[in-house]
């Protein structure tokens, strides 16, 4: 049955660290990313959490990214010196440390769970600072519960080279809102609405569209509203195995809209390992300004070169593994290891020079009850 219990704390909404029991812990890990574009990520993470009564708790997190790229200031790797910005090819350094540490507070009774807080990161070129918070409500003999999130986050560019922006601001609202239904012993369903609105400069400051008579930084609109729909569900199979599964919408003013669908498979490997299988497609159209790469003109509005305005596919499948010695061990190790990889992409191409990103990232940690 451990595995049901794993697969229902995934459902839970906005709640994942507190809502099962407030507990004081403890929690070290490092997660990873090495992609084919020559990023690489390590961010060791800390958190500690501490009850100041059977009801109240609060916590702080704190994470810290490593981050190596062809350049820092453009985030890519062009293949030759970047004419723009005068970023050079990589040396094999880490360039960047972004710090972010998070304060949390959460509260809990028989029905109602309700948690918030404050985020920080800074780095050399960003800045960025937000608030959250999470509210849900059990009905129904505790078979039915309703959540609601917002968050609102107000980021400061600083660019790591002498160019006056637009705007310096990066603005990014979220509602979120779920109902979670048990619909039997072994199954579970969760649905999902998002509303996010950003507005500011919302492209990179350092990317840029060259072409042969010109070279023009990216440029998008100023404001991006955004819609997404989705479900999440779980079946116990038997007191091993269960299935979570998953399906998600997402449309935006900018035409872009994509399709995830996702699944994982956990079991119970003895009283002490779980372990499985997961696997995720994802699927987006192309934003109104992208254009064929060697289509822009130097009147055009906008300006993009990320591939992620562009339309292309995603394939992700993963491990995940988690260690428990015993029902009543304060250890708990969760790891994972997942491979992802998009479609061949002219805007990749372009950029990276090379046909399509693949990418391998890990995450492991270790927590302590006390």
């Amino acid at each position: 049955m451990k595995s049901l219990f794993i697969s229902l704390m995934l459902l839970v909404p906005f709640l994942k660290s507190y809502a099962s029991s407030l507990k004081d812990s403890t929690t070290v890990g490092l997660n990873s990313y090495n992609d084919t574009a020559d990023v690489q990520v390590y961010s060791p993470t800390f958190s500690l959490m501490k009850t100041l009564s059977k009801n109240f708790l609060i916590g702080v997190k704190l994470r810290v990214d490593t981050i190596a790229a062809a350049s820092f200031k453009n985030g890519g790797s062009p293949a030759v010196v970047d004419v723009v910005t005068g970023a050079s090819p990589k040396e094999g350094t880490f360039e960047e440390v972004r710090y972010a540490p998070t304060l949390t507070m959460a509260y809990e009774d028989t029905n109602n769970a309700l948690s918030g807080g404050v985020y920080y990161s800074t780095e050399s070129d960003y800045e960025g600072r937000a608030f959250f918070i999470n509210y849900t409500r059990q009905l129904n003999e505790q078979n039915t519960a309703i959540g609601i999130g917002i968050s609102q986050s107000d980021d400061t560019w600083i660019p790591a080279f002498d160019r006056n922006l637009p705007r310096d601001d990066r603005k990014e609202g979220k509602i979120d809102m779920s109902i979670n239904q048990l619909l039997s012993p072994t199954a579970s369903i969760q649905f999902i609405y998002s509303l996010m609105y950003s507005e500011g400069f919302l492209a990179s400051p350092y990317n840029y569209v060259k072409q042969d008579t010109f070279a023009k930084f990216e440029k998008y609109p100023e404001t991006r509203t955004a819609h997404a729909f989705a479900f999440k569900g779980i079946v116990m199979l038997n007191d091993r195995n269960s299935i979570n599964y998953s399906y998600r919408y997402y449309a935006d003013d900018w035409d872009i809209s994509s399709h995830t669908v996702s699944t994982e498979w956990l079991s119970d490997f003895g009283s002490s390992v779980t372990s499985g299988l997961r696997l995720r497609y994802y699927s987006q159209s192309d934003a109104f300004f992208a254009k064929d790469v060697g289509a822009y003109g130097l009147d055009d509005q906008y300006f993009a070169v990320d591939y992620r305005m562009s339309a292309f596919d995603s394939y992700d499948i993963g491990i995940p593994f988690i260690y428990k010695p015993s029902i009543s061990s304060p250890y708990k190790v969760t790891a994972s290891i997942d491979m992802y990889q998009t479609t061949e992409n002219a805007y990749i191409k372009n950029w990276y020079d090379i046909d399509k990103i693949t990418a391998v990232y890990t995450t492991l940690s270790i927590e302590y009850d006390f």
